[in-house]
């Protein structure tokens, strides 16, 4: 046999050794998950002195103006990378007049937390019309009950205004008006807020996961939202809606929900030069908590594994209401 003829002995190929403890497991993993990336959604309801459970959200509450200082408290002391405040009014009104009140309870939960954390914490608002609006959309509605866009976009400046002059860090709009991010991007820059940065909820779902969120933000909302956010069936969608927010100004484009929109995740992140985030809903928050409370899962597991799925998928952020608590399972 000629020397060329000889058969060519390869070694083995053995991933395995690399998982062999959890010391190479660490130093080879592609993914980190650390509490800087992650934001924590939290609820202020206005004229209660105690905090009220969300039954369909286990772990998660209404706040009240005092106790939610503990709450941002305690995340600046984890470091964490922010918190997102929500707003839930007494009353309620057709155009949600609540949310451009200076002395509506978000803009004081604004300035309050505020006070409280300083610069320790990106403070965040949410900004749509639909915790404020008696009928629960995101925008104000014509004679025939239909979201009236450009009528919305005027809305949308003048509550950016107010939180701008209430302290926030970031302004997220969240209603999926066509035109939002450029309205409140110049309604900032007007006003002397130009440092005041606009994270964009720019791939907005019409997702049947936010359904403990209505519970959470007292939503009065009757039949779906779908003719303002995203079809489910469509994932370029989500990444032209991307494209034209960073066109129009956003700082931070985000895409929500997050499991269930992982492909979406990524393709944004390939296709923008800003921070991408992904907001890891209250329906993905739900069905893992009620499967640990059956014992199915490994709850501390799940979170972790959940979490940091999000992340391999390209986000830089993620918003989760389980910020705090694996922050803390972090530090184990």
């Amino acid at each position: 046999m000629a020397d060329d003829d000889v058969p060519v002995t390869r070694p083995l190929v053995r991933p395995r050794r690399l998982r062999r403890t959890p010391g190479l497991r660490n130093l080879v993993a592609e993914t980190s998950l650390e509490a800087r990336q992650l934001v924590l959604p939290l609820f202020v309801r206005e004229g209660i002195d105690e905090p009220v459970a969300i039954s369909s959200m286990p772990g998660v509450v209404q706040h009240s103006r005092d106790t939610l200082l503990k709450a941002v408290a305690e995340a600046a002391d984890l470091g964490l990378g922010g918190v997102m405040l929500f707003g839930i009014p007494e009353a309620k009104d057709p155009t949600g007049s609540g949310a451009i009140d200076p002395g509506g309870i978000l803009n004081l939960a604004i300035t309050d937390v505020v006070g409280e954390v300083g610069d320790a914490l990106t403070v965040m608002s949410d900004l749509c019309l639909d915790e404020f609006t008696d009928h629960g959309h995101c925008g104000v509605l014509t004679p025939d009950g239909r979201v009236d866009n450009d009528a919305t976009l005027e809305l949308y400046a003048e509550m950016a205004r107010a939180q701008a002059h209430a302290g926030v860090d970031a302004v997220g709009p969240s209603g999926m008006m066509d035109g939002q991010v450029r309205v409140v991007r110049e309604a900032l820059d007007a006003a002397s807020h130009a440092e005041v940065a606009v994270i964009a909820y720019s791939a907005k779902y019409a997702s049947a996961f936010f359904g403990p969120f209505r519970e959470a933000v007292d939503s009065s909302l009757v039949g779906d939202r779908k003719t303002y956010q995203q079809d489910p069936r469509n994932g370029r969608e989500g990444v032209r809606e991307a494209l034209l927010d960073v066109e129009e100004g956003a700082d931070v484009v985000m895409v929500k929900p997050a499991l269930g929109y992982l492909d979406v995740v990524a393709a944004v992140r390939a296709a923008v030069d800003v921070p991408v985030a992904a907001y890891n809903v209250s329906g993905e928050y739900a069905m893992v908590e009620a499967a640990a409370a059956q014992g199915w899962i490994d709850r501390e597991a799940a979170i972790l594994e959940s979490l940091t799925s999000i992340r391999r998928a390209g986000a830089d952020v993620v918003l989760t209401y389980w910020a705090a608590e694996a922050a803390r399972l972090l530090r184990r």
